[in-house]
């Protein structure tokens, strides 16, 4: 069985749109040795496509071809090779045939996930309209993580400038508003804080939560969700003593550098926290979908079709995705270790035994003020 502290963490990869700079990501993060210290990678694929994208970009990798999860060599880029035939790749395109093979890669990846063959999940970025299919109907990653693990999942972007969540991701901006009441809010900071303090190692966190309209509403004179679903639920989540603070007017709050006074902002809707997160995070953004039971992060870009196979795609955000799933799982395992000793101090801990205190007190009365003489 697989000890936490005994080996490397296990990072398993999906390979994602085989179109895309997925591929070349994976190729250039892990042509720096240094990246085996600390995890044995694997790249659920095929040693043919990575093969073709490491010959048409010149790029100078060994990696290892392996049939079965057992087989994982340290200090190796491993390759689980889970289709044999030869892949049409045609960079830059967006194909039903990518579509197919990321689907698989990364249905196969979350089953090991759940299994614990590997500990942590790194994703490459697919095309959501290409995989979509019968029995793959889902917007995008986070959503079939939903499904298939334990948790309350929360899109939560994460760099060392800033930690931003979701309360709506991918949905249309028309329904957004429809999306957000009191009682969603008040999951989402929940998430939010049980991820900072388990998976970030910080003991009270600072949220604050951003408004939805323009001003804040402006008092309901621009609309009134501000007013009464936000505000409510924010009083709500400081009265269980979650340090918790808005509603922030979102312009003002990243212009004036206000988010630098807490540790996570929870944003009502994609692009209002995305758009700030991405130009603060400089490239080195990742994408954590926290709450859930296991640890899933990736980049916090797209399949690039533009770029492909060109050779300038920029493994930076890719990289720190398989850097924070590591550093996430590990800290989580120190927590996890904490708690566990906690509870096992506090079992440790004698109670006194009740009935023999009020029986020893019992005969110190009698001997004091014996009773009368029954016979009388």
């Amino acid at each position: 069985m697989h000890k936490k502290k005994d080996l490397k963490v296990r990072v398993g990869i999906s390979v994602g749109d085989v179109n895309g700079i997925g591929p070349e990501l994976i190729l250039k993060t892990f042509s720096d040795t240094r990246m085996f210290e600390t995890m044995t990678p694997v790249v659920f694929a095929s040693t043919r496509v990575l093969s073709y994208y490491r010959k048409a970009l010149n790029l100078d990798i060994q990696f290892m071809g392996i049939m079965h999860l057992k087989m994982m060599a340290p200090k190796r880029l491993n390759v689980l090779n889970l289709w044999r035939e030869v892949v049409n790749i045609e960079m830059g395109k967006p194909t039903e045939t990518a579509g197919k093979y990321a689907v698989d890669s990364f249905v196969k990846a979350v089953e090991s996930l759940k299994k614990g063959e590997i500990d942590v999940l790194v994703t490459a970025p697919i095309n959501k309209q290409t995989v979509q299919t019968d029995d793959f109907d889902f917007p995008g990653h986070t959503d079939y993580l939903a499904q298939e693990l334990d948790g309350y999942p929360l899109m939560f972007m994460v760099s060392d400038e800033l930690k931003v969540g979701l309360v709506t991701d991918h949905l249309p901006l028309k329904y957004v508003a429809t999306q957000i009441t009191e009682e969603k809010i008040k999951r989402k900071v929940k998430a939010m804080h049980d991820s900072l303090v388990r998976d970030f190692a910080m003991d009270k966190p600072k949220i604050a939560v951003l408004g939805l309209n323009p001003h804040c509403g402006d008092g309901g004179l621009i609309g009134k969700e501000d007013v009464t679903i936000i505000e409510p639920a924010i009083l709500a989540l400081k009265e269980e003593g979650y340090y918790v603070f808005g509603p922030y007017s979102a312009d003002g709050f990243f212009r004036g550098n206000k988010y630098k006074e807490f540790d996570a902002v929870l944003a009502m809707y994609h692009d209002q926290g995305l758009i700030p997160f991405k130009i603060l995070s400089k490239g080195k953004g990742v994408n954590y979908t926290a709450g859930l039971e296991k640890i899933r992060t990736s980049p916090d870009h797209g399949v690039a079709y533009e770029i492909t196979g060109k050779g300038v795609a920029d493994p930076s955000s890719f990289r720190e995705a398989v850097y924070a799933a590591v550093d996430i799982f590990k800290r989580r395992s120190e927590y996890e270790e904490l708690i566990a000793n906690r509870l096992e101090k506090q079992e440790e801990v004698k109670l006194p035994d009740i009935h023999s205190e009020i029986s020893e007190q019992v005969q110190r009365e009698e001997t004091q003020n014996p009773g009368e003489d029954e016979s009388e």
